[in-house]
């Protein structure tokens, strides 16, 4: 099943939003800040990655790639924002530079692999309900969409004469074994 263009763009327009989201909001709780500039790049940069991504259902195998790109690349577009010099005086504890720091590189694949899984598990749930909703419509659709037929009138043809011979006109149907009439002896 695959996903027609306004489906994908409202797709794309949710993950984007929810991505840039996340990370302004790690970004900021790691000590750093965003301008608005900047965020409106990212979230152009992860809507183009959705939107590229959100024609059809995706596995978790193809959803952790693309969020680690995506995470990556905002990474270093944030970082590039804030000038050093400045953050480092106000106690960032963000990298000063582009090489991020072990505890840097462990939350970022900690926050991929779990935002993955659970961007994989609802697109799971999305395209399943989508499957049923599409099932269901269908059947609904036949139902009411039949073409209505007028009942046909049936003319009753004039009832058969009778088939029964003279002879067996005035037999007498009965169950059983025939009527015999026996003598009975006195005696």
């Amino acid at each position: 099943m695959t996903a027609s263009l306004p489906f994908r763009l409202v797709r794309a327009a949710v993950f984007a939003v929810v991505c840039l989201g996340l990370s302004v909001l790690a970004h900021r709780l790691g000590g750093g800040s965003v301008s608005a500039p900047v965020a409106a790049g990212g979230l152009s940069l992860a809507f183009g990655a959705a939107v590229a991504a959100s024609g059809r259902e995706r596995s978790l195998a193809v959803i952790l790639p693309l969020l680690g790109g995506v995470q990556a690349v905002l990474h270093v577009l944030f970082s590039l924002d804030h000038a050093p010099a400045a953050r480092d005086a106000m106690g960032h504890v963000h990298m000063s530079g582009l090489a991020p720091s072990v505890g840097m590189l462990v939350a970022h694949a900690w926050a991929a692999g779990l935002t993955a899984l659970w961007l994989a598990r609802g697109e799971a749930v999305l395209w399943g309900l989508l499957r049923r909703l599409t099932t269901r419509l269908r059947l609904v659709l036949v139902a009411y969409l039949r073409p209505v037929c007028e009942p046909v009138v049936v003319v009753a043809a004039p009832e058969p004469g009778r088939l029964r011979s003279v002879l067996l006109a005035s037999a007498v149907p009965r169950r059983g074994p025939p009527y015999a009439q026996v003598p009975l002896l006195s005696g």
